[in-house]
């Protein structure tokens, strides 16, 4: 074989035996290929499955153009729609109208493909329309090129997180306003090293630093200089930063070189690491208190020499044993014994011998002791002997800590008073604290009635401008405030009933009319606790003489009660009995009744049933008096019984019955109130909840009325300098100059007498409604207002 063809053979087996080689590696990758796709396959199936078995989040595929390619079961437990609905469907879908107006969709897709991540968070929409606060993050998905075949899209329902987000922040202000709020307390801040960082109303007022004057600088300024030079500060500083609080009493420095008695704690603030981040500092100016303690000890000095020098009455102290260990001149003189003879011996001395045997002493020392107070009448005995009837007054005397040290015991020598002079005592004292008591009942409901006219005037507000987001918010809100005025109104009827001021309405009426009108504000209590409700009432007309109000306000009353007091799916029924010339309407549930105990009491004056902790029921103990008084200005008799706790209760109201017709009602055509925008006109209003007045004029406003207001007289005169007024709405409490004196002096301005006053108060009885009238003022409505009755007196004609 030649040469070249040797060469040309080697070359040719060199090559077979490279491709050879090629054939093997190519076979090894592709069984490697081929195991690494099972494997990846594998892989992918149960990344499949993970994702679709989330629930927590919703995790989806789009494609390029944002349409859904895939879907998770949480995707349709937050979205509500199952794959077949939602595959092919376009993800704008999920978002609120505005959004997918204004390119929102596309925006993020195209940041998303652009950055290969978007995320933001944000209202999105359920099937059902209903929206939630979702964190969205979309992911670009590309393939080996890196070209897009579209995106994960990953959303998580954070909605719980954001109302408790809102809550803790609007928490969060609540509590810096008020801290910033408050005036008899020094609260603010101070830096590890003891500067001032932060100044509240309180502190300003005790130390009269303004809070650019004194943030920055060291709290030693607040301390005698003998206090600096002795490192008081520095050491009250280790000690709360050691111990985490220190407490003094000490004197302190305002800014115009005054002292002041102070009680100062320091509480040393670390962060969740355990570091030193500052300290708080409260403070309260004590001045008045020592002052005040110096006072009384002065005047327990002069009561003990009053004491001592008392003849009329037997005044001394007894040991926690009953021993005297006291005696005043009154008492040596009642009962004969001197204070050498008598201190150290137990009191039972003063005391017949059959009260002595029937334990009648440590009766009445067990009674001081647990109830703080014990009175009685009865015989006692002098020194020779000698009997007499005595008024006796045991009362506990306890320390700081609450133990018992000892009783006083006063008693009154009663033998030569006539009974009949007692008698009087007793009717004039409790003539006065009957009047006592309805002076401050109609002083509450006036007081109460001022905070619920703002809140009354916002929610109509709100409801006028048509706000849907919040009409849950404001039901629940409107029905509690319709609560509120319930109770107030209650409050001052109680106060009417007792001084003989409420009138009543009386004509001829059936008593149907009455039950229906109760039924039907019973009807919604019913339901929200699913109770069943059952009515028997006769098909004749039942006709009483009486105020149709009144007795819809009795026998809604006791269906509310019944209502409150029985559990949910509990039975409440009302039936009517004729009995010729009465008619009884009984109420019965079988709610938590009531025991022998109770049931004497229920009709009286802020007795109320038996109530949890957390007095879930509520009330004021004041519903009851009001049925009992009004059915007995009605001639006549309501009654409750029971078989004891949890036997149910029964209401029994019983009126006389009359046979004179009721006169038939003219026919006339009546319209339902409208809100309606009237030609606007000039309103100054007057008042100093800045709350109230506010309110009022953005209703007013809304109303096309040109508004001015004021806090107070001075400032009203001030607007009326410039402001041509055809009406001013005047709160009658202001401070300073009242609405009678600013009435009087808007009546004096040139013009004055053209404008309609309109009087603003709490208080609606008829020397109120007098006082008003006399005062010059045109019209008068109470507190808490509503816009409807404002805007009926805007709506007369202006005086010029």
């Amino acid at each position: 074989m030649a040469p070249a063809d040797t060469e040309l053979r080697e070359h040719a087996d060199a090559l077979q035996r490279d491709i050879d080689r090629r054939i093997d590696v190519e076979q090894t990758l592709a069984d490697k290929l081929d195991e690494a796709t099972h494997k990846s396959a594998a892989a992918d199936a149960l990344f499949r499955m993970l994702v679709e078995s989330v629930t927590d989040y919703a995790i989806f595929l789009l494609d390029t153009r944002g349409y859904v390619a895939t879907w998770n079961a949480g995707a349709q437990r937050f979205k509500g729609y199952t794959p077949d609905e939602i595959i092919g469907r376009h993800f704008s879908v999920f978002y609120p109208d505005t959004d997918v107006r204004s390119g929102k969709c596309e925006h993020e897709l195209e940041i998303a493909g652009r950055t290969g991540r978007f995320e933001e968070q944000g209202w999105r929409v359920r099937k059902d329309g209903t929206q939630f606060w979702a964190n969205v993050i979309i992911t670009s998905v590309r393939d080996g090129t890196g070209t897009l075949v579209g995106f994960a899209k990953v959303t998580r329902d954070l909605t719980e997180r954001k109302v408790a987000y809102e809550r803790h922040m609007a928490d969060e202000e609540k509590f810096r306003l008020l801290i910033e709020s408050v005036q008899d307390y020094a609260i603010f801040l101070l830096d590890p090293q003891g500067h001032v960082a932060t100044w509240n109303a309180g502190a300003e007022r005790f130390k009269g630093y303004h809070a650019a004057e004194i943030i920055g600088r060291h709290f030693s300024v607040f301390y005698p200089e003998e206090d600096i030079r002795a490192g008081k500060c520095e050491i009250e500083l280790e000690g709360a930063a050691r111990v985490g609080r220190f407490e003094d009493d000490g004197w302190r420095i305002r800014k115009d070189g005054t002292r002041f008695w102070a009680n100062v704690v320091i509480t040393a603030l670390r962060d969740p690491t355990g570091t030193l981040i500052g300290f708080g500092k409260v403070t309260r100016d004590l001045t008045e208190r020592i002052r005040a303690e110096e006072e009384r000890r002065a005047a327990d000095a002069r009561f003990r020499q009053l004491v001592e020098s008392v003849r009329d009455y037997a005044i001394f102290i007894l040991d926690p044993t009953g021993r005297v260990a006291t005696w005043n001149g009154g008492a040596q003189r009642i009962k004969g014994y001197t204070a050498d003879e008598i201190i150290g011996s137990h009191f039972s001395r003063f005391y017949p011998e059959v009260d002595v045997r029937a334990g009648k002493c440590e009766m009445e020392l067990e009674g001081a002791t647990r109830t703080g107070r014990y009175e009685d009448e009865g015989w006692r005995v002098r020194k020779d002997g000698s009997m007499f009837w005595a008024n006796v007054v045991i009362s506990a005397i306890r320390n700081d800590a609450g133990e018992l040290i000892g009783f006083s015991k006063v008693t009154r020598d009663l033998t030569d008073r006539r009974a009949s002079e007692e008698d009087r005592a007793a009717r004039a004292a409790a003539e006065q604290a009957n009047k006592t008591k309805d002076e401050f009942l109609a002083m509450l409901g006036h007081e109460l009635r001022n905070p619920l006219a703002p809140i009354v005037s916002a929610l109509q507000l709100i409801k006028l401008r048509g706000d849907t987001k919040t009409a849950r918010e404001h039901e629940i809100i409107e029905r509690h405030v319709r609560h509120m005025i319930r109770l107030v109104d209650d409050l001052l009827d109680i106060s009417r009933i007792s001084q003989g001021k409420i009138d009543l309405q009386s004509e001829v009426i059936d008593a149907r009319d009455a039950l229906a009108k109760a039924v039907e504000i019973a009807i919604p209590m019913f339901e929200k606790k699913s109770q069943n409700f059952e009515i028997e009432v006769p098909q004749v007309p039942l006709l009483v003489h009486g105020d149709q109000a009144r007795l819809t306000q009795v026998f809604a009353n006791l269906l509310n009660n019944a209502s409150k007091y029985t559990a949910e799916h509990g039975n409440i029924s009302l039936d009517v009995r004729s009995t010729g010339d009465h008619i009884a309407i009984a109420i019965r549930d079988n709610g938590i009744g009531m025991d022998t105990t109770l049931l004497p009491r229920v009709f009286e004056l802020f007795v109320q049933c038996y109530q949890d902790l957390d007095r879930a029921e509520g009330g004021l103990g004041i519903g009851l008096t009001l049925v009992r008084s009004i059915v007995e200005r009605h001639g006549g008799t309501v009654s409750a019984s029971s078989s004891g706790l949890n036997q149910g209760s029964t209401f029994t109201v019983t009126l006389p019955t009359t046979r004179v017709k009721p006169i038939a009602p003219e026919i006339a055509t009546t319209f339902a109130p409208t809100v309606e925008k009237r030609t606007g006109h000039r309103v100054l209003i007057v008042d100093d909840n800045e709350d109230a007045r506010l309110l009022l004029a953005d209703v007013l406003d809304a109303f096309g009325h040109e508004v001015m207001t004021a806090p107070d007289g001075l400032g009203a005169l001030e607007v009326l300098a410039g402001f041509e007024a055809q009406y001013a709405i005047l709160d009658i409490g202001l401070p300073g100059m009242d609405g009678y004196e600013l009435a009087a002096e808007v009546r004096k301005l040139a013009g004055g007498d053209k404008i309609r006053l309109i009087a603003l108060s709490g208080y609606e009885q008829s020397k109120d409604k007098a006082q008003i009238a006399s005062a010059g003022f045109d019209a008068h409505l109470v507190k808490p207002v509503e816009v409807q009755r404002v805007l009926d007196q805007l709506a007369l004609p202006p005086l010029r």
